[in-house]
């Protein structure tokens, strides 16, 4: 019987170094001559598996992620067209695959290298060869934050090296905004060493999106649901793509919601056992016909065209991502606009205007950042985020910073 993933459950050996073992959790399997029918069938009946391993003569060949499976199969005449092929169509070919005496730490470095998708969909775990089960990245992380636990001074280690996880990340977005919009400027300030914001850049051959993000929580637990969400907005965009940004939080709420198993009431009647998700700003930028596409949940959008004397506010919805009182099936609404050269956008997480401080001790407000944009609108995209930063601490002062910070200036 296939062993329910729990990542609360694992506890580390205390008299020998920890290896990849000690995070092994059993799971069914597959031969490579299955049918994708056959996959369909075994991720219906057993609800609990994320990954599905395939395997020849015992030795894994790929790995099938639930999540991107079913967005496929569930698309129209897909099962009429692949239902009898094979299932080697829709794994991924090339793994994570790790033997079980490796160690935590070079699993860790392991697992970075690999990319988001061992994050998000697990790894193989063999001995001599020969499937053992899978790991998964959460698992991985609270691992590594338990071993860091137990040394001495081990908390802010846990932390700062959660951190190089985070920013890392991050960074293939840094260099797409650069690439993508030469005038754009991208600030991102974890109120811990780690927070709950992320973002995600991309360019296309016809135009870029970018999507900021604010999940629940702050430092560590914060941290964990980037790496959750960031890693099934990287599926979402592999399965309906970035031009749709109502269809990208459609499919993000969708994953969230069947990671953490946050339905209104569980399958057995039980209410959902966390309420966690996020709010979102998504952005699509076609570049050939300079039309803006927006879909948001409680991030609002601030676009500034040349002659303008306001900020125009593309609102958000109030409805937030993944929440167990989100529906499953919910659709937020594409707002549209046409930006002509010199348009400055601004999109930010709420811990900008929510901060306290000045002299009265009230919140920053949406109507101060606009002002300041307003006033230094001829700077660089650069310049307006260093000013705007620079404003924020001024009026921060010796109040204590309440949430993580992250905004996005940018003239496509």
């Amino acid at each position: 019987m296939t062993d329910t993933f729990n990542p609360s459950r694992h506890s580390l050996p205390r008299f020998r170094p920890a290896t990849a073992a000690d995070l092994c959790v059993a799971t069914a399997c597959v031969p490579a001559d299955a049918s994708n029918g056959d996959v369909m069938a075994l991720f219906t009946e057993r609800r609990e598996l994320m990954t599905l391993p395939v395997v020849e003569e015992g030795r894994p060949i790929g790995l099938i992620s639930r999540n991107i499976f079913m967005s496929q199969m569930s698309k129209p005449f897909y099962q009429e067209l692949y239902g009898r092929k094979s299932c080697i169509a829709f794994m991924d070919k090339a793994p994570l695959v790790v033997e079980a005496d490796l160690s935590i730490e070079a699993l860790t470095f392991r697992a970075v290298e690999s990319g988001e998708k061992a994050l998000a969909d697990g790894f193989i775990i063999t001995r001599a060869g020969q499937l053992q089960g899978v790991g998964y990245g959460l698992q991985l992380m609270n691992v590594v934050a338990n071993m860091q636990a137990e040394r001495n001074r081990q908390i802010m280690h846990s932390i700062e090296y959660a951190s190089v996880i985070q920013r890392a990340l991050l960074r293939a977005s840094d260099e797409a905004l650069a690439a993508a919009l030469p005038d754009a400027a991208l600030v991102w300030q974890p109120r811990d060493v780690v927070g709950g914001d992320f973002y995600n850049v991309a360019e296309y051959g016809d135009g870029w999106c970018a999507v900021i993000a604010d999940c629940t929580g702050h430092g560590v637990p914060g941290a964990f649901m980037t790496l959750i969400a960031s890693s099934l907005l990287a599926q979402a965009l592999q399965g309906c793509g970035p031009r749709d940004p109502a269809a990208l939080l459609a499919e993000l709420n969708r994953g969230v919601k069947d990671m953490l198993g946050q339905h209104a009431r569980a399958r057995h009647g039980s209410a959902a056992s966390s309420n966690d998700g996020l709010d979102a700003a998504a952005l699509w930028f076609d570049s050939a016909t300079r039309q803006l596409s927006y879909a948001g949940a409680r991030l609002p959008l601030f676009v500034l065209t040349p002659g303008d004397t306001a900020f125009r506010i593309l609102d958000a919805e109030r409805t937030g991502i993944g929440y167990t009182e989100t529906p499953v099936e919910y659709r937020w609404p594409v707002h549209t606009a046409h930006l002509p050269p010199g348009s400055l956008l601004f999109a930010c997480t709420d811990g900008l205007f929510d901060q306290i401080g000045g002299e009265r001790e009230i919140s920053f407000g949406k109507r101060r950042v606009q002002q300041l944009l307003l006033e230094h609108r001829d700077a660089s995209a650069a310049g307006l985020a260093g000013m705007l930063a620079e404003a924020l601490a001024r009026w921060q002062g010796g109040q204590a910073r309440r949430d993580d910070v992250t905004f996005l200036c940018c003239r496509p």
